[in-house]
């Protein structure tokens, strides 16, 4: 699946802080290989180089989770 730039994310990374967090695409940039790789911002940080299997499209039930996290 490919994500263009405000597209809502779900982050799928054991190794990382922000597994299983809530994010938003800052950045798309295209590989060498012509695979893209996405920037994620969240609240308290990012995190850059994400390969598209890590990512999941947000459903409205994650999106107002992390929105109601975030107040």
């Amino acid at each position: 699946m490919s994500f263009e730039k405000d597209d809502r994310v779900v982050f799928r990374d054991e190794h990382s802080e922000h597994d299983g967090e809530v994010g938003t695409v800052t950045q798309k940039m295209e590989t060498m290989f012509g695979e893209a790789t996405y920037t994620i911002s969240f609240e308290d940080g990012q995190e850059t180089g994400i390969a598209a299997d890590a990512l999941e499209e947000a459903d409205e039930d994650d999106v107002d989770a992390a929105d109601a996290d975030a107040e």
